[in-house]
């Protein structure tokens, strides 16, 4: 969530910053809001001294007062009518914000759609093949590892079922990323799949992007669209204590979705689905310091990509293809040789302090000192089910077989997946 006070102190920042997202900038509603309900505040305040000052000059008195009692007592209906004035126009703000982006960070190049986004660096070099390598969704089948017709058939459509290998290649990856971020100083997390509204809205899923998100209405409860959201409510409502900080997250999960956006795209394989099984890394940070963990966050994604020896590119995202939450993003994205492009595996991201300040997370620079507000880190290191698109695009052979990259072999207990 914005900072209603940037908003008051560099309108025109705010204004320029949203309208480079491709967003409205209604600031000067949100100003409106802002007076109005300062305004409502100095009168309660007032009103609220004058009851004091009264009730005080009256328990001084001997005797009855009358006339102060009865000034006390016209008091009342005027508070409780600004008090409600003043919970009004405070949702109301609120509420407004709670639709708004982050602002990107200077160096975030302004851009209108994915055709601006900065390739910033590449590693590996596409292999050759003698032969003509096949897409997933045909090397998937032939393979009996990936069962398109089951998947519809339980689920519908952008749904589908890991067989064998396939499902046995999926639970190595998760295993093996998990244990590959612990030892690089992250924690391990196991997290509930359904959370509550608010966590939803700490997070920035909620309000604006409700109709891609499945609900539970009875119970008011939500499918989690990646583990993103219930990390950013962990440490909700507290102040963390000094030297907390940093506190590093990895935490694997199923992630669902609606996919309404992407209607009509990517309707062939496994690339877009409604659900799909992720590995998530997150980070709360000091905020001169988030800068420097996303360059840090965005290598450690790296690292697993190089570990499983797949050619990879990072680009900086421009403006209008940041996420909701984001500041400042890099995506890194595999090659797959049959489906011939670059897909995206991870997504990290520099939050700034917009979620912390929809979840309320704070920590205290030293003893006794204020609390500000925490920044917090997300990417995906990495995410399924396109990493098992690139291992088994990059690994095909000529005699239809997959072999398997050598540090998830202690893992699948297997070293290449032969044709039936």
């Amino acid at each position: 969530m914005l900072d209603i006070e940037l908003v008051r102190k560099e309108p025109e920042v705010v204004r320029r910053a949203l309208e480079a997202r491709g967003e409205e900038a209604p600031v000067e509603r949100l100003l409106e809001l802002d007076e109005r309900r300062r305004s409502a505040i100095m009168r309660r305040d007032e009103l609220r001294a004058r009851r004091r000052e009264l009730s005080q000059r009256i328990g001084r008195l001997e005797g009855d007062a009358p006339e102060l009692v009865g000034e006390v007592r016209g008091v009342a209906p005027q508070l409780d009518a600004l008090e409600e004035e003043v919970r009004q126009l405070e949702a109301d703000l609120r509420a407004l914000l709670l639709t708004l982006p982050n602002i990107p960070r200077q160096d975030v190049p302004v851009g209108r759609g994915e055709e601006d986004n900065i390739v910033v660096r590449a590693w590996g070099e596409p292999r050759e093949f003698s032969f003509e390598p096949l897409a997933h969704w045909d090397l998937g089948p032939r393979l009996e590892v990936i069962d398109f017709e089951k998947g519809v058939k339980l689920s519908g459509t952008r749904f589908f079922v890991l067989k064998g290998a396939g499902a046995r290649l999926e639970r190595a990856l998760i295993a093996w990323m998990l244990d590959f971020h612990t030892l690089r100083g992250y924690q391990e997390l196991s997290l509930p799949y359904l959370v509550r509204r608010d966590v939803m809205e700490g997070s920035g899923n909620l309000p604006k992007f409700g109709d891609n998100l499945y609900h539970d209405e009875e119970d008011d409860m939500w499918l989690i669209p990646t583990a993103e959201v219930p990390l950013t409510s962990l440490h909700r409502d507290e102040i963390l204590a000094p030297g907390a900080l940093p506190l590093r997250y990895v935490a694997f999960s199923p992630c669902f979705r609606k996919e309404r956006a992407a209607a009509g795209r990517d309707t062939r394989g496994i690339k877009r689905v409604k659900q799909f099984d992720k590995v998530e890394l997150y980070k709360f940070v000091e905020p001169e310091r988030s800068d420097e963990e996303l360059e840090a966050l965005v290598a450690d994604a790296e690292e697993v990509c190089q570990s499983l020896g797949i050619p990879y590119r990072v680009a900086q995202l421009c403006t209008a293809e940041l996420g909701f939450a984001s500041a400042k993003s890099y995506d890194l994205e595999m090659w797959a040789p049959g489906s011939g492009e670059w897909l995206e595996v991870s997504s990290c991201s520099n939050c700034t302090d917009f979620q912390a300040r929809r979840s309320n997370v704070r920590y205290r620079p030293q003893a006794g000192a204020r609390p500000r507000y925490v920044h917090t880190l997300n990417g995906s290191g990495l995410a399924l089910p396109r990493v098992v698109i690139a291992i088994l695009e990059n690994g095909q052979q000529p005699d239809g077989s997959v072999v398997i990259p050598d540090v998830l072999r202690p893992y699948t207990g297997f070293d290449v997946i032969e044709p039936p």
